[in-house]
């Protein structure tokens, strides 16, 4: 498998007043297509300031960042706002769903950037929607859906770009323990039908999941495991 991401020797620095609060502290990581993985740990251990680095929401203070082999540092900002569209689709604990907009709409609000007619984007939305269990939904607004139906519409809204990776920040967080196995039986079946995915969380439960855990302390990489065996971290 391929990879589709390389994180070398990432810091992420932030000034506080005289000292310098060290968010992630020479981070490297490699993720192949079609990896299931967890990032987890305590708050305050950088797994936030890794996601938004992972999507091209942030970029680090120094080390390379390598997105299916292109550089990010090198990247416009208008490269960098195409990858956001189209290589990375965001799944976050709090849905992030236009209020006043139906399921469709909000699904479809991500293809409004792409050149295509307005009747394909319908289609390609349709198609997302019933992927996730919801095509008798499509007209709902947001607030007249349970907690499990605006994050399936979420996640839904990430596939309908057909992006390379998957990234869900605490995405089971506002969820009970039913809707969150439901949920991550969709996230189990995506895995299963080739889709990268990395999911950010403090919850071990979530965690099991995953076939690889990458454990962050102080913004630093503490463990890297698959399927249960601890490999050596490189240096």
């Amino acid at each position: 498998m391929g990879k589709v991401i390389q994180l070398n020797r990432i810091d992420k620095h932030y000034k506080m007043g005289d000292q310098t609060f060290k968010a992630l502290d020479d981070i490297n990581i490699d993720i192949s297509s079609n990896e299931y993985v967890a990032i987890i740990g305590p708050s305050g251990s950088g797994k936030s300031t890794l996601m938004n680095i992972l999507g091209c929401l942030d970029t680090p203070t120094s080390g390379d960042y390598l997105l299916k082999d292109s550089l990010v540092k090198d990247m416009t900002e208008t490269e960098l706002a195409q990858q956001r569209n189209q290589s990375v689709g965001f799944i976050f604990q709090s849905f992030n769903l236009l209020p006043r907009a139906t399921a469709l709409e909000n699904v479809m609000q991500p293809l409004v950037y792409r050149f295509i007619s307005a009747k394909e984007r319908k289609a390609l939305a349709l198609e997302s929607l019933e992927r996730v269990g919801l095509a008798d939904k499509v007209n709902h607004l947001s607030n007249q859906l349970s907690g499990g139906q605006r994050q399936r519409v979420a996640i839904a809204r990430a596939l309908v770009t057909k992006p390379h990776i998957l990234l869900g920040d605490e995405p089971t967080g506002n969820l009970d323990s039913k809707t969150t196995k439901d949920i991550m039986a969709l996230f189990d079946e995506l895995h299963n039908e080739g889709h990268t995915i990395i999911l950010v969380t403090h919850e071990q439960e979530i965690a099991d999941h995953c076939q690889r855990v990458i454990r962050l302390v102080d913004g630093k990489v503490v463990a890297d495991t698959r399927k249960g065996i601890e490999e050596s971290l490189r240096v």
